[in-house]
C-alpha cells in the first residue's frame, strides 16, 4: 500500500476466510510505483480468496544483504533479477505467484492458483516472443532472448527440491541466461498456463467476441500508459480507468 512517504509493504487480503493466503510477489521499480499500485489494486479488487501482495524492492533486499549484484546495462528494471528470489522470500514453501508491475489483471487470482500442479517447479505461459521496437518503456534498451517474457509472471511451486537451487547466492551470481531462461530445471519440469495470463499488448490478439482469448491479465512489456510514449497503447482506457479508481479510493482513505 502506499503512503505518502511512497513506501510500500506487503498487504493481505483475508477474503472472509482462514485459509492460509496465498503469495503473490510483485517486481517494485521505484521509476513506476503507479504501475505497482494498480497492479496491486486489480489484484486486491478481484481476488475471491486469501493473498498476500509483497513488493520486491531492491533497495530492501540490499539492505537486509540478500541482494548485492551490481547492476548491469540490459537490465531494465529493478527486479530483473531479485524476481528469481521468490522462492527462497516464501521460505521454499506452497506456491507462490511473481509477476512484473506492469501487469492489469481482470480476473481472479483463484483462477490462476487453481492452475498450480504439482508435477511441475515452475508454471508460465510460453511465449513465442521476439519484440520488434528497440527500446521499451522510459528508453530502457529492448533486449531479445530466448523464452522472454517467460519469467514475466511465473507460478512457483516454491517447495519443489530443483528451486532450492535459487538462493541468494545463486541468484546474485548466476548469468542471465541461466535464470531468466529457467536453466536449473529440466524443460519437463516447466508447465504451461494459457496465454491470457500473462497477454503480451501489442503482442497477442484477442478474437472479437471470443471470451477464450481475452485477457485475464494484460502485460504492458512495451510501455504502460504512466509513461507519455505509450499513454495511447491498447487497452490503455483499461488501465487508466483502475489507476482512477485506486487514485479516488486513496483519495476517500486520506479524507477519512
Amino acid at each position: 500500500m502506499s503512503s505518502s512517504n511512497g513506501k510500500v509493504h506487503s498487504e493481505t487480503c483475508n477474503g472472509g476466510n482462514a485459509n492460509k493466503p496465498f503469495k503473490i510477489f510483485v517486481g517494485y521499480d521505484s521509476r513506476e510505483d503507479i504501475a505497482y499500485q494498480v497492479c496491486r489494486n486489480s489484484i486486491l479488487k478481484r481476488s475471491s480468496i486469501p493473498i498476500e501482495i509483497i513488493p520486491i524492492i531492491q533497495s530492501d533486499l540490499r539492505k537486509s544483504g540478500l541482494y548485492w549484484r551490481e547492476r548491469g546495462q540490459v537490465e531494465s528494471t529493478e527486479f530483473s533479477f531479485t524476481r528469481f528470489l521468490t522462492p527462497y522470500l516464501a521460505n521454499y514453501e506452497g506456491w507462490a505467484v511473481f509477476v512484473d508491475c506492469d501487469f492489469l489483471y481482470l480476473a481472479d487470482v483463484k483462477e490462476l492458483r487453481d492452475l498450480a500442479d504439482d508435477r511441475y517447479a515452475v508454471m508460465c505461459v510460453h511465449h513465442d516472443y521476439t519484440p520488434k521496437e528497440s527500446t521499451k518503456m522510459d528508453g530502457a534498451v529492448q533486449t531479445v532472448y530466448p523464452r522472454k517474457n517467460w519469467s514475466s509472471m511465473v507460478l512457483y511451486n516454491c517447495g519443489h527440491p530443483k528451486n532450492r537451487v535459487l538462493t541468494p547466492e545463486v541468484v546474485n551470481t548466476q548469468t542471465g541466461a541461466f535464470l531468466h531462461r529457467f536453466q536449473w530445471l529440466e524443460d519437463d519440469d516447466i508447465g504451461s498456463i494459457p496465454c491470457v495470463w500473462n497477454f503480451l499488448e501489442g503482442h497477442n490478439k484477442a478474437l472479437e467476441n471470443d471470451s477464450m482469448t481475452f485477457p485475464k491479465a494484460i502485460h504492458y512489456t512495451r510501455g504502460g500508459p504512466w509513461f507519455e510514449a505509450w499513454k495511447n497503447c491498447e487497452f490503455a482506457d483499461l488501465w487508466v480507468k483502475e489507476m482512477e479508481e485506486y487514485m479516488n479510493e486513496a483519495k476517500k482513505n486520506i479524507d477519512e
